[in-house]
């Protein structure tokens, strides 16, 4: 297929919103407009999802298309931010714990899934937090979607910063259609919209929820200006750190520790996907009342298997580092190559997005432009993550460079230089594909690839 016929074409037009809402009364038979499109783009190496990893999530290694193809190249697509996935005192953690537990937690936490483990985190987490009341969840998600759902009822308001995760927006959606979004990182719109809520209802609680990283800019709110706006309007605050604890503030207490609000906010929830090598999440609250409240009502909690044993034994390890000199070098040498990254693509003419953490975003826009470069940027080894609408606005398309403490100062600069002049070269052929350079565009490999 010559994809400079196609640029007009659903293959570059059309989005994953384009599917979302099929219609006809086969539910099944409705998907398969979405399936071809999707299918059409993972044939020409257009789709940059669903990726494997061929071996651990290291800072260089191989990683295979959906569609079968592998390269080995430098890895900006994981998140393990300071690089404890291989850590030999997790992995040795790991271990103790299959050989005391076994593989499975065997029941839901309401149902025997507890284990030792898994308390021993609940303890280090309220520590490390200044909450001392956590509630565990099988997933991140879960903790989000849990915490909004357990708490809100269908009188109650949830208040969303706009650009809040998934799970929160969902979790807010399921549990009362009263749900309001403010203008990104804006208090004063979140000062108009309590005060408006205020004066029409007394009566009724208004949840407030936002980041302490937004992973998509990486940028940061205001948090206290947000706790006092919620002290004033009688509503209750909840910040999801699931990308900030662990990797950035002092000892790894994320945005919370860095602007002195360890154990001031009313609720806090976050993943252990990031820093902590690990799958599953959490809740805090200085409340004991809030903490049981939310592990019955909150659906995830009592209705899915507990976290398993050697997930909590790893992320309690994990947290061990974080928490200790060790982990304060990691983070030196995380922000190191931030820095390093961000500044090489400055030197490059391109501003990243929001303040320095893991998340680097890079700003590409047009998104036919994101495609075509993101397919030649895995074609010459280096592997960061497109993201498109509807995650982001249609013309604000970008790659999300994830950074971890194992890359280089060298590898930063490899990363950008690639990333750089696929952006160059995607934007020519998609601007002016009459001249376009990519007709034929060898690849470090030797090969050749066909755009």
């Amino acid at each position: 297929m010559n994809l400079r016929d196609q640029l007009d074409s659903p293959l570059f037009t059309h989005f994953i919103a384009n599917y979302t809402h099929p219609t006809g009364p086969d539910l099944l038979a409705r998907t398969e407009a979405f399936f071809q499109w999707q299918e059409s783009r993972r044939q020409t190496g257009l789709w940059p999802y669903s990726r494997s990893l061929e071996g651990a999530p290291t800072a260089e290694c191989g990683v295979r298309s959906e569609g079968g193809v592998a390269r080995h190249g430098v890895n900006f697509g994981s998140q393990d931010y300071l690089s404890l996935s291989t850590h030999p005192a997790v992995v040795e953690a790991a271990h103790r714990a299959i050989r005391d537990y076994g593989v499975h937690s065997g029941g839901s936490g309401m149902f025997g899934g507890n284990t030792t483990p898994g308390l021993q985190l609940e303890q280090a987490l309220g520590e490390h937090l200044e909450m001392p009341y956590v509630a565990l969840f099988a997933t991140g998600w879960g903790a989000g979607f849990g915490a909004i759902a357990g708490l809100v009822r269908p009188e109650d308001h949830v208040v969303l910063d706009a650009l809040s995760h998934a799970s929160l927006q969902q979790g807010a959606t399921a549990a009362t259609q009263k749900v309001s979004r403010v203008p990104h990182l804006s208090n004063r719109a979140m000062r108009r919209k309590l005060q408006e809520l205020r004066a029409n209802d007394t009566a009724n609680g208004i949840l407030v929820v936002t980041e302490g990283l937004f992973s998509m800019d990486s940028d940061i709110p205001r948090i206290e200006e947000l706790q006092n706006l919620c002290h004033e309007f009688g509503a209750t605050l909840l910040v999801d750190v699931a990308h900030d604890l662990g990797a950035l503030g002092p000892r790894g207490t994320g945005s919370l520790g860095a602007q002195g609000l360890l154990g001031k906010v009313d609720l806090v929830v976050g993943s252990f996907s990031k820093t902590f090598s690990s799958n599953g999440g959490f809740v805090a609250t200085r409340s004991p009342a809030v903490r049981q409240f939310v592990r019955v009502m909150g659906g995830p909690h009592i209705f899915s298997n507990a976290i398993l044993p050697v997930q909590a034994a790893v992320a309690l390890e994990s947290l061990r580092i974080v928490r200790s000199e060790e982990g304060e070098v990691l983070r030196t040498k995380a922000m190191e190559n931030i820095l390093a990254l961000r500044a090489a693509f400055a030197e490059g003419g391109v501003k990243c997005l929001g303040e320095p953490s893991n998340v680097v975003p890079v700003p590409v826009g047009d998104p036919k432009v994101a495609r075509v470069a993101g397919k030649l940027v895995f074609e010459r080894g280096v592997f960061p993550n497109m993201v498109e609408y509807p995650a982001v606005r249609i013309r604000e398309s970008r790659f999300r460079m994830q950074v971890m403490s194992s890359h280089s100062v060298e590898q930063m600069k490899l990363g950008a230089e690639v990333v750089l002049r696929a952006v160059a070269e995607a934007r020519e052929f998609v601007e002016a594909p009459q001249q376009s350079p990519l007709r034929a565009a060898r690849v470090e490999s030797g090969k050749r690839v066909e755009v």
